[in-house]
């Protein structure tokens, strides 16, 4: 079966891929970095940013 890689959107074979859904290593890389610095967001409610003085104060 041929795939389209999410991240290049090379077309690459699913079967024995160790890295698919993605074409490569590279890409399969890229994409975890990005979710790891934020470039990628679920949506969902804005939290209250707290500083971690601001609850150490208030226990």
């Amino acid at each position: 079966m041929k795939i389209r890689c999410p991240l290049c959107k090379k077309m690459t074979t699913w079967e024995e891929n160790p890295n698919r859904p993605f074409c490569s290593e590279i890409c399969r890389r890229l994409d975890l970095g990005a979710w790891a610095s934020g470039d990628y967001r679920i949506e969902g409610p804005e939290e209250e940013q707290t500083d971690v003085e601001d609850e150490q104060e208030s226990t």
